[in-house]
């Protein structure tokens, strides 16, 4: 595994920051992610090199760089110019986990259109981006793509149906981008489009009087119990109160992520093996598994909390070296941020149902105080947008964009590694 307190070998991830926004298909499971490498350098001074100039370093730098790491279990959509379809290091990237996306900037040349059906000989597959309307262009590279990405925030009130009408084909998917309320989704869902980029899964929706299930109430408590440092036998004695728990405990703790060399078979021996600090965690990202039945890895909100509080952890341990416990604040802070969402209730409801730190209280409410500002970084980073203001947050916690992509790419396998104890 990558530490995460050194930078790649070179200090070319200094030259770029890195989002990876969810790609989610009609039945709310994680299908892959966006890559969106942006130039750091634009944070610090007024030179403008595009994002795609930036995403080719990153792809003719591939192995040296983790991409491999970055694309995880899942698909990964990668934005590639005329440049970086024309390139020859476009075939570093691994055919089989990568859709290549067509900017909107690409001409359908002679010359693009049979580089595109070479590279789909040699078994890539293509995406439109940023589809608004009809054009020659879109006619000439619509039939060689897999998916047609339509951005909805570009398209004029009341166009949407018309255009979806058009495209939609039975050879290709329809991507609905920058999808960020509910609303927008269903609209598009009735429209017949099967994929879904945005942050609207991950927008609280407040219902009037909702409880938190028994299920998620017995893991509050476990987490009350251990910030309580209550008895082992107490703990022990609430886990068996709850089949889901008991179930999901035995299940973890037999995968190669704990590390065991024998099958463990009861709950006293799993909760020792398992250790207080993994079991706190543990508990902490239970609370986004549905209850029955075997659990994928796939719900975006689950992806999404246990990738913050890593990568929170992670800097909290580049930053402070040696304040284990408060790394552990960090990753408790990242994963409670989105249980908003989880329970459909206001945080403050739910703040006052869960023993947590002042410090974790003002962090996940107002955004304040270190593990607030680191929060914050992580949503920046999420939407990968503004690079100057990135650029200062980093500043302020004095980490490098190289230190940023190493403890990013240490998340993302530590995430991928011990969803398969789910």
């Amino acid at each position: 595994m990558l530490s995460a307190t050194e930078a790649p070998p070179s200090r070319l991830a200094d030259h770029f920051f890195l989002a990876r926004q969810p790609i989610l298909n009609r039945g709310q499971r994680l299908v892959g992610y966006e890559l969106l490498f942006r130039d750091a350098r634009t944070a610090e001074s007024a030179e403008f090199r595009n994002d795609a100039a930036a995403t080719a370093t990153v792809i003719a730098h591939a192995s040296e760089l983790g991409m491999g790491q970055v694309v995880g279990d899942q698909l990964a959509f990668v934005n590639v110019d005329e440049v970086g379809l024309m390139s020859d290091f476009i075939r570093f990237l691994p055919h089989d986990k990568v859709i290549l996306e067509i900017l909107e900037t690409v001409e359908a040349t002679p010359e693009i259109l049979e580089r595109i059906r070479e590279l789909k000989r040699a078994g890539f597959r293509f995406a439109l981006d940023d589809v608004i309307g009809e054009t020659e262009d879109l006619q000439k590279l619509q039939p060689l793509c897999d998916v047609i990405k339509v951005d909805i925030k570009q398209m004029k009130p009341g166009t949407l149906p018309a255009l979806a009408r058009v495209l939609k084909n039975p050879k290709q998917k329809l991507l609905a981008e920058k999808v960020e309320t509910v609303e927008e989704f269903r609209q598009c869902m009735d429209l017949g489009f099967e994929y879904f980029q945005g942050y609207y899964f991950a927008r609280p929706v407040i219902l009037s009087g909702k409880k938190i299930s028994p299920s998620q109430r017995s893991v509050l408590q476990l987490l009350d119990l251990l910030d309580a440092d209550a008895s082992s036998h107490d703990i022990e004695s609430m886990v068996k109160h709850d089949a889901l728990i008991t179930l999901n405990l035995l299940r973890l703790v037999n995968t190669p992520a704990v590390g065991t060399r024998y099958r463990i078979n009861s709950v006293g021996h799993a909760l020792m093996v398992l250790g207080r600090r993994q079991l706190r965690r543990w508990l902490q990202i239970l609370l986004y598994v549905k209850s029955g039945g075997a659990q994928e890895f796939t719900s975006p909100l689950l992806q999404l909390a246990t990738t913050r509080g890593k990568t929170i952890e992670l800097l909290v341990e580049h930053t402070k070296p040696g304040q284990r416990i408060s790394a552990d604040i960090g990753f408790t802070v990242g994963v409670m941020s989105l249980m908003d969402t989880l329970f459909s209730i206001h945080m403050q409801e739910l703040l006052e149902s869960v023993n947590v730190l002042d410090e974790v209280r003002t962090a996940l409410l107002e955004r304040a105080g270190d593990y607030g500002v680191l929060l914050s970084l992580i949503e920046n980073i999420e939407r990968g947008r503004d690079t100057v203001a990135l650029g200062q947050m980093l500043q302020q916690i004095a980490v490098r964009p190289a230190e940023l992509y190493a403890i990013q790419l240490a998340a993302i396998e530590w995430v991928t590694e011990y969803s398969r104890g789910f």
